[in-house]
């Protein structure tokens, strides 16, 4: 189990030759629900791992700050993903997707207030007990806050780590988004929050849609996500940077200018 480090890409059907076919890549990162429990794995993702490339489980369907306990057969599942894939760890978001038996089908933004933190921190340490491997935790991009936020974002952040001990998976277009949208500083959030707990970090990109930014994975990494990936340089070189893609799959000579764009923003080794 060799941990993240250098430029990544998500791994997805639509371009697993593309990734297989990337001669300098050293981890990919893969939807944890997208393998199965037993059987082949996807195509391309064996193969990798025999080329000593490092794979990490992306759960989406945990729900960590959901009001109710995590579902164990969720935790189950990822876990056993870890083994497959001898990962050296597994991420996860914070933000919930179910309640009361509904299922949003998409990752639902937190009220940044105590009892969301005691939610969080209880359903990641009830992961945590099954997990065979560290977690790492990202915020999501939000269009909207709940009203009457008892904590900052940094403040929440912060203390779900400390409290959990586990590692920060930093989505810089999510830090451009959310800034974006509120009108903040993304500077100043990453001046507050705990760099050296940096597991890896997302790159994605994303579009304008009446007025608020969208965080859509189908877009080419806008200049200013770049800007971000070397300020966060400047303060802290995280391990690795993973491109995330999630549609609009662009042709390969362009999906190859993103890796060596991020390669180049954060002084690592070219991937292609």
């Amino acid at each position: 189990m060799t941990a993240p480090s250098g430029v990544g890409i998500g791994w997805r059907p639509e371009i697993a030759g593309f990734v297989v076919e990337l001669p300098g890549l050293r981890f990919v990162e893969v939807v944890a629900e997208s393998v199965p429990a037993t059987g082949p794995l996807p195509p391309g993702l064996a193969e990798l791992r025999e080329r000593g490339v490092t794979v990490v489980p992306h759960g989406v369907r945990l729900s960590l700050g959901g009001a109710e306990p995590v579902d164990p057969t969720r935790v189950a599942h990822l876990a056993t993903v870890a083994q497959r894939v001898d990962a050296p760890l597994v991420s996860e978001h914070i933000a919930f997707v179910r309640a009361g038996g509904l299922e949003a089908g998409h990752l639902l933004p937190l009220p940044r207030s105590r009892e969301a933190v005691d939610a969080v921190c209880a359903n990641v340490a009830r992961a945590q007990a099954e997990l065979p491997v560290p977690i790492a935790l990202e915020p999501i991009a939000a269009l909207f806050d709940w009203p009457d936020d008892e904590l900052d974002e940094a403040d929440f952040l912060t203390e779900i780590l400390d409290r959990t001990g586990a590692l920060l998976l930093l989505d810089i277009a999510n830090v451009h988004a959310n800034a974006r949208n509120r009108g903040s500083d993304p500077l100043a959030l990453l001046d507050r929050l705990p760099l050296d707990r940096i597991g890896y970090v997302h790159v994605a990109g994303g579009a304008e849609h009446g007025g608020f930014y969208h965080d859509t994975h189908t877009d080419p990494v806008p200049p200013e996500v770049l800007e971000l990936v070397r300020a966060l340089c400047a303060r802290q070189r995280p391990p690795a940077l993973l491109l995330e893609r999630d549609g609009g799959y662009p042709p390969a000579v362009e999906l190859r200018a993103e890796l060596d764009a991020l390669a180049a923003a954060a002084g690592f080794p070219a991937v292609t």
